[in-house]
């Protein structure tokens, strides 16, 4: 209820539209109008595929055919471990099947289920209540009177999610088996995530800066990335990645003859026929796309990370050679784009230069100059080309203490067991999200954060008083100061053990130095002129060194949480 409330005084729960309409030289307001003109919008990024020429893909598969996955099994354990996971606070589809619903028949309803689903891989057809979605368009930013502003969400039927997700799984479990996801991804990845994108990045970027080379970042954007891909090409990229037979014919027909609807306040558009793309909100989606791209940066030079489409290169421009380098890499991304019948928008990919020597090299895509940015959001995180985080600092305590501020003004028991879980899920998020690749490290930045907290629990009834160290201790909290510390530890315990599935060896090097006291999962401490020792791969290491061994062999995190 708490929630509810809260969520709804957020700033960013605005209605859609209204829509602006050359036509008729206004705006649209009615909720069925809009909700054509954004099904129409949605409609009209689809790609028109060319069958006639579909390229080879170099295959990633070197298996044989007993290797390949070619057909699914499904027993009646595995789907009713998958009704037992629904989250039955999730919205039926349009079949209005709704998971509370599937999660308290299931013993009825697991084996009919299974029986379904199994007739289902081994014809190779999908449901047609299956392949149809609403459709929630969700603001992204600029003017919300703008079609293009909105992203399209699909919400399918909750049966042929749990379907997908069986799917999802045998893909998953495959594509790790042969090591067939380039590493360079990180988005919709176990064991990855925006920070492992983040801090493998800068770390390569922070190192050259520190040396005095000169450095241009590349933020590539995908034109409406999922939306695009072209279903018989995206079939020959999960054919070269060893999905074949059956589960292959199974995908081609779960991607035919999809049809959506958009949704605004109960009103709906009529049905549109999806002719390309894979739907965002899907289970399935995700994969199929990481699949689809993984061939992307092949051939080129720069050091590319990606987040599902979302995509960053960088490249040491020392000299011309190394700027026409970073032109022939980007060249080469365009042609793999035009090949495989994605865009990107041009409009939007930037280059960011760093260092005092920059040449600032003017770079292109597709005839196109790309503009300079000086600060870019990465991944929810504000980067500037001066590499320092203050910007970050400002932005993170201005959310946490707007959203702080509707708490105080939204909910007048302000008793601790009210106050806290809303701080926790609500504010503190703002202050350590990715905490690890800006963490501050100047005395001013360090209050600045603090003081969201300490205006926090001085809310808390009874607690006005009472000096901050004592209302700590007293809540069993502890400072953000210290739980920042304690995140970094925590942090390289996953890179050390293999939770983190990132590469770990261009973060950390082991000590060769055996012989000193302590444990045997030292790091090598760099040495570095600039502000460089302050990120995270050089500030955890002293801390990391001084841990007990019982800790830094912990065989679970909760296990080394507990230790530490």
């Amino acid at each position: 209820m708490f929630f509810k409330y809260i969520r709804s005084r957020k700033p960013d729960k605005k209605p859609v539209g209204p829509l602006d309409d050359r036509a008729i030289k206004g705006a649209i307001k009615d909720d069925k109008a809009i909700a054509e003109k954004l099904n129409d919008f949605f409609a009209s990024v689809f790609t028109a595929e060319d069958v006639g020429e579909i390229p080879e893909s170099a295959p990633s598969f070197v298996g044989d055919e007993s290797e390949e996955l070619s057909r699914i099994e499904v027993s009646l354990e595995e789907v009713l471990e998958r009704i037992e996971k629904l989250n039955v606070n999730k919205s039926p589809g349009p079949d209005g099947i709704h998971p509370r619903v599937l999660k308290e028949l299931k013993w009825e309803i697991a084996e009919l289920l299974s029986v379904v689903c199994n007739l289902s891989f081994k014809s190779a057809s999908v449901p047609n209540d299956w392949k149809v979605a609403n459709v929630t368009p969700i603001f992204k930013k600029g003017s919300r009177g703008d079609p293009g502003n909105y992203r399209p969400v699909s919400l399918t039927s909750v049966p042929g999610k749990l379907v997908e997700t069986i799917v999802k799984n045998k893909i998953v479990k495959h594509v790790e088996e042969h090591n067939l996801l380039d590493k360079s991804q990180h988005g919709f990845c176990k064991g990855k995530s925006c920070l492992t994108n983040l801090l493998e990045f800068f770390e390569g970027v922070n190192k050259h800066a520190d040396k005095g080379d000169p450095v241009d970042i590349v933020y590539l954007d995908f034109q409406k990335a999922f939306d695009k891909v072209p279903h018989q090409r995206l079939l020959c990229k999960l054919h070269g990645h060893g999905i074949r037979g059956k589960v292959l014919s199974w995908i081609q027909n779960w991607l035919k003859d999809r049809k959506q609807r958009v949704g605004i306040n109960g009103t709906f558009s009529d049905w549109r026929g999806v002719t390309s793309g894979v739907p965002q909100g899907s289970v399935l989606g995700p994969i199929l796309f990481n699949l689809f791209i993984n061939d992307l940066e092949k051939g080129v030079s720069s050091e590319v990370v990606k987040f599902a489409d979302d995509t960053k290169l960088f490249r040491i421009v020392k000299t011309e050679a190394d700027c026409e380098g970073l032109q022939e890499d980007l060249t080469k991304l365009s042609d793999w784009a035009t090949k495989w019948q994605m865009k990107f928008n041009v409009d939007k990919c930037k280059v960011m230069h760093i260092g005092k020597n920059n040449p600032n090299y003017r770079n292109s895509m597709m005839g196109a100059n790309l503009a300079t940015t000086n600060q870019e959001r990465d991944l929810g995180v504000i980067v500037d080309s001066s590499l320092k985080t203050s910007t970050q600092y400002a932005a993170a305590v201005k959310k946490a203490n707007r959203m702080l501020g509707i708490i105080k003004k939204g909910i007048e028991n302000k008793t601790q067991n009210i106050l806290l879980p809303l701080y926790k899920t609500m504010v503190r998020p703002h202050l350590e999200y990715c905490v690890q690749i800006w963490s501050p490290h100047l005395k001013k930045d360090i209050l600045a954060l603090e003081r969201v907290q300490k205006r926090a629990t001085k809310m808390i009834r009874g607690l006005e008083r009472v000096p901050y160290e004592k209302r700590l201790k007293r809540l069993g909290r502890f400072s953000l100061e210290k739980r920042r510390l304690r995140g970094d530890m925590i942090e390289v315990y996953k890179f050390m053990s293999g939770v983190e599935r990132a590469d770990k060896e261009k973060l950390f090097i082991s000590s060769l130095n055996r012989r000193t006291r302590g444990h045997q999962m030292k790091l090598m401490d760099s040495r570095f002129k600039t502000n460089k020792r302050k990120f995270f791969t050089q500030r955890v290491v002293s801390l990391w060194n001084s841990l007990p061994e019982e800790a830094v062999k912990a065989r679970t995190i909760i296990e080394f949480k507990e230790k530490l």
